[in-house]
């Protein structure tokens, strides 16, 4: 198909000629420094590689943070020396101490749905994608998506710092209620620890505002000539309503951690009321409500899974379609599923407070908005089901993630409805149902979208392809792994196992469960071991795996496969190329695949 690239548009426009920085081959790399090429890069293919590996490093400590503590659920009696050796004061005698624990499940949580699920997964792909899909040179703002990546590293660096704090990190859990995260006398995890990691977190706040503004200026303003918003890949219509979730919601989560900073700073009573601390008595605040932090947080908190699982929704929608070599099945239904899981989003947070002490009247019209938002997630796997259907299915890696994402969202999601029921939430909140239930659709979900895009786009992101075998024993081992890790843990929640217990062995009702806890935590190291594999596979194969020779390696249709295989800063080397179609045009006319700059035939029969 060398004719694709031949591209005829001769008055582009001058919209793009700000933009044509450095897009002649040569025209720039005369003063280009390691610094500059790999460090305080402007390219946004570099920017997207540097949130991936931060994002890989922070997955691989959070993954082992989750076995530490899975060995301690295990074999809560026993004593293994080598993690004394290992984690020194945190594990005297070679037990994990319950102030560790705690610690360890806080700060899994919040690297895993911060910095590995919303920097690592949004801030890679539609960093990488955006400009390349919609046709335009780079972001709209390259240095401010700089930017966004380095206080996004400045954020990681801290948190990373507070784990070397004397006092210990914060233990409080990664959601901060107060008020054992707004006093620091309450316990060592409250200390030293919270400061650093709230300014972590405000830090992580300012990355994500000024990554999500450039995604949605460039989506708006950088298109190239013909790309209308109903021709864009479902991949920029998700990363799109992503960066617009995180602007509304992110904020709300900054002014809450503000307030949290106010409260164990200065002396300030918008969370603590008529608090009583052993040993030292009662505290002065009054007049605060810890219920209006839950308000705040929850109010990202929820649009937070979306921002999360729409990204991944994109990928798999445009590997799916690529490897059924089938045109996506109702593509505007899609973005209107898109469009009203983004609205609903906002409209579902206090379903995480129906304990609280929630009005039950307002309860009630939380669960009707809890339940209809699975309409639109619905829709979307019917939709990626019927795609599926009778297709010319490739199993490429990338393929078995994507249908992987459908088979963890389905599954983690059924169990959604349950806990949207006031009712039954009661009995099932903060148990391991919980753990069950959002791990599945949101965190291994989100992996498996994050898994999909990394082995689809790699030969994009680095010329060469990942090792399909090591691949294959990596999806196959995370599949079942998965589903034998969390699956157990409903039945665990169904009996009342409550989530962050150091230790069950004190409750009679609980120790029927020690031989799945076992179970659970081997399973959970077999899984954690094949992701050392994948991570070996990705960075082995950057520079010994097989060359890319073909410019569209997998047939697709999309604007990213028309620039050269290695592209330069600005992509194309010579003019944007011109948009004639939409991205789906799969198995038409005879044709195996049709590219979106194919200007559209006489006799062409249209499908959109």
């Amino acid at each position: 198909m060398s004719n694709e690239q031949i591209h005829a548009a001769p008055a582009q426009g001058a919209s793009h000629g700000s933009h044509d920085h450095g897009h002649a081959e040569g025209g720039h790399h005369h003063h280009e420094t390691f610094i500059t090429k790999y460090i305080f890069s402007q390219d946004h293919k570099m920017i997207a590689k540097q949130f991936l590996v931060t994002g890989m490093a922070w997955a691989v400590l959070g993954g082992l943070m989750s076995v530490l503590f899975r060995i301690q659920l295990a074999y809560p009696d026993q004593n293994f020396p080598i993690l004394e050796t290992l984690l020194g004061h945190w594990a005297k005698g070679g037990k994990i101490t319950a102030e560790s624990y705690y610690a360890l499940v806080t700060i899994h949580g919040t690297v895993m749905v911060f910095f590995v699920l919303t920097a690592g997964l949004s801030g890679t792909f539609s960093n990488f994608l955006i400009p390349l899909q919609v046709g335009a040179r780079d972001m709209a703002s390259p240095f401010m998506n700089m930017l966004s990546y380095w206080f996004f590293f400045t954020s990681a660096i801290i948190m990373l710092s507070s784990l070397f704090v004397e006092t210990g990190p914060f233990s409080g859990g990664w959601t901060a209620y107060p008020p054992l995260s707004a006093l620091g006398s309450t316990s060592p995890g409250s200390k030293t620890g919270m400061d650093l990691w709230l300014i972590s977190m405000a830090l992580f706040v300012v990355s994500q505002l000024l990554g999500g503004l450039n995604y949605i200026a460039t989506v708006l303003n950088m298109r190239t000539k013909g790309m209308s918003m109903t021709r864009l890949p479902l991949t920029i219509w998700a990363f799109f309503f992503t960066a617009v979730l995180g602007v509304l919601s992110f904020p709300v989560l900054l002014s809450g951690f503000i307030l949290l900073i106010f409260d164990r700073n200065f002396g300030t009573s918008f969370y603590l009321s008529d608090i009583f601390v052993n040993g030292i008595g009662a505290l002065p605040n009054e007049g605060g409500s810890p219920i209006l932090y839950q308000h705040l947080f929850w109010f990202l908190g929820h649009p937070e899974v979306y921002i999360i699982i729409l990204p991944g929704m994109g990928i798999v929608s445009e590997v799916m379609s690529t490897n059924s070599r089938k045109p996506i099945f109702g593509y505007m239904a899609m973005i209107g599923s898109l469009f009203a899981i983004a609205i609903l989003s906002f409209l579902v947070w206090a379903h995480h407070m129906f304990v609280s002490g929630l009005n039950p009247f307002l309860g009630s019209f939380f669960v009707l908005l809890t339940l209809l938002i699975a309409v639109p997630s619905a829709i979307k796997v019917f939709n990626w089901l019927t795609t599926l259907w009778r297709g010319n299915i490739r199993f490429t890696p990338g393929m078995l993630y994507s249908i992987g994402f459908v088979s963890m969202f389905i599954s983690g999601g059924l169990t959604g409805i349950w806990l949207g029921n006031s009712a039954l939430d009661i009995h099932l909140h903060d148990t391991y149902f919980i753990i069950a239930h959002f791990h599945l659709v949101m965190g291994v979900a989100g992996i498996f979208g994050m898994y999909a895009g990394i082995y689809h786009w790699y030969p994009k992101m680095f010329g060469r392809y990942m090792n399909n075998t090591l691949a294959y024993i990596h999806f196959w081992v995370t599949f079942a792994g998965a589903y034998l890790i969390f699956w157990p843990m409903h039945y665990e929640g169904l009996a009342g196992m409550p989530r962050r217990y150091y230790d069950y062995t004190n409750w009679e009702s609980f120790k029927m469960f020690e031989g799945l806890n076992v179970f659970i935590s081997i399973v959970a190291i077999i899984v954690f071991a094949v992701q050392l594999l994948f991570l070996f596979n990705f960075f082995y194969s950057m520079y010994k795996g097989r060359k890319v020779t073909s410019q569209n390696p997998w047939g697709s249709t999309t604007l990213e496969w028309t620039t050269p295989i290695n592209p330069g800063h600005g992509n194309w080397p010579g003019e944007i190329p011109e948009v004639h179609r939409w991205a789906y045009d799969y198995g038409k006319d005879g044709k195996d695949f049709i590219a979106q700059t194919t200007p559209v035939g006489a006799g062409e029969t249209t499908n959109h």
